[in-house]
């Protein structure tokens, strides 16, 4: 087996046995830099996915917690879909990347980590990002950490 040293992982392996949803304790947190809580707006608010497939993977969730988009109000999805896009132009700005991933998984069954509270996911994606790494060990290479990314896209 190869290993492959992260320290900067073992936060949220150890915070998963809080008790609550992650979104619920984000919302309600006062401490948004170390929650990673970069933009709030009326009704939804971002966070950087601490688990990301890619760099600059973003987590869009409705202050409510709600398991899916239907339980949502019109004004919600408005203010959801409206954050999602002012963070795509941010990542935009800031990351440059190529093209996005957007995707949204509603229940375990479809893939939800957090199955209770609907969220999207905003994955950038540059031409060449993916490497030999995944194919000859199964594993990803991360180009920035959290607190550096949490500092550009907060323009700090």
């Amino acid at each position: 087996m190869k290993l492959i040293w992260a320290p900067w992982r073992s936060e949220f392996i150890y915070c998963r046995k809080k008790k609550g949803c992650i979104f619920c304790n984000a919302r309600d947190s006062k401490e948004d830099t170390k929650n990673y809580v970069f933009k709030r707006s009326r009704l939804s608010f971002c966070i950087l996915n601490i688990y990301p497939y890619n760099n600059g993977h973003i987590l869009v969730a409705p202050k409510r917690h709600v398991a899916a988009l239907t339980e949502l109000s019109k004004k919600e999805l408005m203010d959801l879909f409206g954050l999602l896009n002012d963070v795509t132009r941010l990542l935009r700005k800031r990351l440059k990347p190529e093209g996005y991933n957007i995707g949204i998984n509603v229940g375990k069954a479809a893939g939800a980590g957090v199955p209770g509270h609907v969220h999207i996911h905003l994955v950038p994606r540059w031409s060449g990002d993916t490497n030999f790494m995944p194919i000859f060990s199964d594993t990803k290479v991360m180009v920035e950490s959290l607190r550096s990314l949490y500092r550009r896209l907060k323009g700090v």
